[in-house]
């Protein structure tokens, strides 16, 4: 059996709100060594594809987010409101009077994330403290995550063979949706899933991918878990 893993993956704001709120439960990624055809996608197992590397001599890519089983822990626009100098009269007092709280890494900060959170006060002080102010989730630490992921199924396919249902599994909030409800592709005309389409290929061009190239993706689906 093999050993689960756990690795984080970014992901935006509104697709953050989107996980909290149980809409989006899919995310696509490109394929960085591109299938020159389907005959060049391959299997371990249910939820382990893989591509066949051009070059024989080295691995077979998989999907570098994991396999099915595996986890994922969300990467996010944050801030850390520190409280390291408490004691320090320079040191601003912690929001609204409450105690600090105790996070791993003995660490006693308290994180603030940009996709619900209000903006968080921006204070400095002449001594170089490190303040409160929003970071890259680039950045963000491990023990600072809140959202963590259990990959469900990873699979390849092109991302224009992505369907109606999918675009809503990816959070997208469509026109269709708001008119038919939760299985609105079902009756909805082909006007609403052609625009359903447009609204998924708008949020794929948004994080600087190329919708009319069609690459191959990396499709991952998940569910939360308790971190």
């Amino acid at each position: 059996m093999s050993e689960i893993k756990e690795r984080p993956i970014l992901f935006s704001a509104p697709m953050v709100r989107a996980i909290l709120e149980g809409r989006k439960t899919v995310t696509r990624r490109a394929v960085k060594i591109q299938p020159r055809s389907k005959a060049d996608i391959g299997s371990y197992g249910l939820g382990q594809p893989f591509i066949r590397n051009p070059d024989v001599t080295k691995p077979n890519p998989e999907c570098p987010y994991g396999r099915a089983g595996d986890r994922l822990w969300v990467r996010e626009t944050f801030a850390i409101e520190s409280n390291r100098w408490a004691d320090d009269p320079y040191s601003p007092p912690h929001k609204d009077g409450r105690p600090t709280q105790r996070y791993e890494d003995d660490k006693w900060d308290q994180p603030h994330y940009k996709a619900t959170d209000a903006e968080p006060e921006l204070w400095y002080d002449d001594r170089d403290s490190p303040g409160c102010r929003w970071k890259p989730s680039i950045h963000m630490p491990r023990w600072a995550c809140r959202i963590l992921l259990e990959i469900t199924d990873v699979r390849v396919e092109r991302l224009q063979d992505i369907t109606p249902e999918q675009v809503t599994a990816e959070g997208v909030s469509t026109r269709g949706e708001a008119m038919w409800g939760g299985q609105w592709w079902v009756d909805a005309p082909q006007q609403a899933i052609e625009d359903a389409r447009k609204d998924f290929a708008d949020l794929w061009t948004s994080t600087g991918g190329d919708w009319n190239a069609n690459p191959w993706v990396w499709v991952v689906e998940f569910k939360r878990v308790t971190p």
